[in-house]
């Protein structure tokens, strides 16, 4: 049996690598997965050849891949799915088919046989929610209409562009690798596939939430024993998808659909979902990133030049304007719908992890592999720019991008003289609801008319009888400084709620703490504007 080594040294370097060039890219505005393949590019065998991969380098890279999908499907809720607008639902499907069918007509103009060229129509339908929800936090548009309507289209694209992938890899593989399709290899890989979703959903709907109760109820639901029960989950899932003619990737992206707050806990459901990406981007999946760009071959951009700008120009076209179609009838205008449509043309890491897939698979070629590449990588840089520019054209044609969310109210943590006087102020403007553990000060907020709910802040089902989840704002403003800043992070990663507010002991404490959540400071003898409730959508 031969050993199979680690090269630390080398793995060192393709860390600090991706590092690097994650950071270049950042310090640019760009995504950080562009610099993490530029590193690979300049760094790894297309040019310098410093760095070197290796069986043992390409299964941290795989384990990365199928963390990164496991962290996308946890993070995308199936309820949104379900409650997606159908302006969302309208642009997945115009801004998917008008660039699918474009790319795969260049791809079959340019050689490549039919399961390639179709492969190639979808990495040009792909968006990248995972890159898109960076920039809106970035530009500051999370609560907007446009954040709203693309990451619901977002999400919907890249449900149907991994099952569509799925499907497209188990019909190669039942091709024998580029033979004809036949009939009753597709019948039996449908079969199998069929038999794969039946499976993961017993799994995921009946056994995983008895097993998740069983451990909160003897006591064991805490992080070390949660993750791995995810890890063994999602990797299990993974090897049933491998085993039914799919992809892995699937396997991990659907376990992640199942492993809900509503599982272990709004708190370590959140705790779950932070390993699993410090995890992934901070180590494994930037490894995989690195070593992708060991496959591109620098001369492609001369020697396939007529390729790739035509399939970047159609897939760019065809994804901003059967995006911007499909836009047009909800009345909002021509103008929005181009804005709509230039945010949604980022590819980002989703194409790029299908394509290194399909090139280790053998669905497609080195050549285009790095076509695709350099597709991914052009449309994703240009988003933040095309979007940062059409909002501003938007807000000088007087568009109104505010949106009614759902979330309304104030939770004040504290019910102290000095709250009371703030939750005065605010009576009759929006619901306001006093959270806090003396039994006097509630049974003083109640005899004023409040609405109060006693008990420590710091347990999410507190915050959530006090209605946390649709909440537009809390204030911790207790005594404790260091209770405001542990409050308040409860509020963030267990409720996402959107405005926080923190009271601190002097000006500027804490504030490293304060960006991290996302919160804003202030003293109790200054005056701080508390959040009123926004305004309803407004015509474009």
């Amino acid at each position: 049996m031969v050993a199979m080594r680690l090269d630390l040294l080398n793995l060192v370097l393709v860390l600090a690598a991706a590092w690097g060039g994650g950071r270049l890219a950042q310090r640019l505005a760009l995504p950080a997965v562009l610099g993490e393949i530029g590193a690979g590019l300049l760094l790894g065998p297309p040019v310098l050849g410093l760095l070197q991969t290796g069986p043992a380098l390409e299964i941290l890279a795989e384990v990365g891949v199928l963390l990164m999908m496991l962290f996308i499907g946890m993070e995308t809720d199936p309820k949104d799915l379900r409650r997606a607008s159908w302006a969302g639902l309208s642009i997945a499907v115009g801004g998917f088919l008008v660039p699918f069918v474009g790319a795969a007509l260049v791809a079959t103009a340019f050689g490549s046989p039919p399961l390639a060229a179709t492969f190639v129509g979808v990495a040009a339908g792909v968006t990248s929610l995972a890159t898109k929800a960076r920039v809106l936090v970035d530009l500051g548009l999370t609560r907007t209409r446009l954040a709203h309507v693309m990451m619901s289209g977002a999400v919907w694209t890249d449900v149907a562009s991994l099952l569509f992938f799925t499907a497209l890899l188990g019909a190669f593989r039942a091709s024998g690798a580029g033979g004809s399709v036949e009939l009753a290899g597709l019948l039996d890989l449908g079969a199998r596939a069929l038999l794969f979703f039946a499976g993961a959903g017993l799994l995921g709907g009946v056994l995983l939430p008895r097993l998740g109760r069983w451990l909160v109820a003897e006591g064991k639901a805490n992080r070390t024993a949660s993750i791995t029960l995810v890890l063994v989950f999602a990797i299990g899932l993974a090897q049933l998808a491998e085993l039914a003619g799919l992809h892995g990737i699937i396997g991990a992206f659907v376990a992640g659909l199942f492993l809900r707050h509503d599982l272990l806990g709004r708190q370590l459901a959140a705790d779950l979902r932070q390993v699993v990406h410090d995890a992934a981007l901070g180590f494994l999946v930037p490894i995989f990133f690195v070593t992708v760009a060991f496959d591109l071959r620098p001369a492609v951009l001369i020697e396939d030049a007529g390729l790739v700008v035509a399939l970047v120009a159609v897939a760019s076209v065809g994804k901003v304007v059967g995006t911007a179609l499909a836009y047009l009838p909800t009345g909002r205008g021509w103008r929005e719908a181009l804005v709509v449509g230039a945010g949604m043309n980022d590819r980002g890491a989703v194409e790029i992890i299908m394509a290194g897939v399909a090139l280790q698979e053998g669905l497609i070629d080195v050549r285009l592999f790095g076509v695709l590449v350099v597709l991914a990588v052009a449309t994703t840089a240009t988003v933040p720019v095309l979007l940062r520019v059409g909002v501003a054209w938007l807000g000088r044609h007087g568009a109104d991008l505010s949106v009614d969310d759902g979330r309304l109210g104030l939770i004040l943590v504290s019910a102290d003289a000095g709250a009371i006087r703030v939750a005065e102020s605010l009576r009759g403007q929006q619901p306001v609801c006093l959270v806090d553990s003396s039994a006097e000060h509630c049974a003083r907020a109640r005899e004023l008319g409040f609405e109060v709910v006693q008990g420590d802040a710091l347990d999410e089902m507190v915050l959530q009888a006090a209605g946390a989840q649709d909440a537009a704002a809390l204030v911790a403003m207790t005594s404790n400084p260091g209770l405001n800043a542990l409050v308040a992070q409860v509020a963030r990663r267990a409720f996402c709620v959107p405005e926080v507010y923190v009271q601190t002991a002097e000006d500027g404490a804490d504030e490293a703490v304060l960006r991290h959540l996302g919160a804003r400071g202030f003293r109790a003898d200054r005056g701080l504007s508390f959040p009123r409730p926004r305004p309803t959508t407004g015509a474009a």
